[in-house]
């Protein structure tokens, strides 16, 4: 086995699951030699709900390693799956429900309390915190408008619609074909 082969790490898992109505996912990586532990991840809402960490630095001799290593991730994958179907986490997960939170569009949350940011608002720096020369500059410049005319977003919300596929689809060929002309 190579120097290179010896440092590569075994691919990872990653499986969403529906439990109790709630859409899950539960992902195993491997950190390689260089910092050898396995870590598996329960996430709900793109938050971790759960972690688990396991070290396998007495075992990088191992003449086997990447193999163990796929068993010892394969089983730390399974007994979080198992876990999650078998209510561990649903206190967790219902403790964290209560304390989340969410923001629409220029809105944020300082001192504890909410804050609306109008265009041309700026947030002031966190005390003592000394700004990079770029963010001072991108506060020199006007605030964008927030505007609620379906544009398109980073996140996706546009793609969100309540037409059906088919009129989506028959909408996308009609603005193609008016194009064309």
């Amino acid at each position: 086995m190579g120097a290179d082969a010896s440092k590569k790490m075994v691919v990872g898992f990653n499986h969403n699951i529906k439990h109790k109505g709630k859409m899950y996912h539960i992902q195993t990586e491997d950190s390689g030699l260089d910092n050898p532990h396995i870590i598996t991840h329960l996430f709900v809402g793109g938050n971790i709900l759960a972690s688990k960490k396991t070290s396998y630095a007495d075992i990088v001799a191992a003449e086997n390693l990447a193999q163990v290593v796929r068993e010892l991730m394969e089983e730390q994958h399974k007994e979080m799956l198992r876990n999650l179907i078998n209510g561990v986490y649903d206190d967790i997960d219902a403790a964290s429900a209560q304390q989340a939170q969410a923001f629409q569009p220029g809105q944020i949350e300082a001192d504890g309390r909410t804050v609306r940011l109008q265009p041309g608002m700026t947030m002031p720096a966190p005390r003592g915190a000394q700004l990079p020369p770029e963010v001072l500059a991108a506060r020199q410049q006007p605030a964008p408008a927030l505007r609620n005319d379906g544009a398109e977003t980073l996140f996706g919300e546009d793609l969100i619609s309540e037409r059906s596929l088919d009129e989506v689809i028959l909408s996308y060929l009609a603005e193609d074909l008016g194009e064309r002309k």
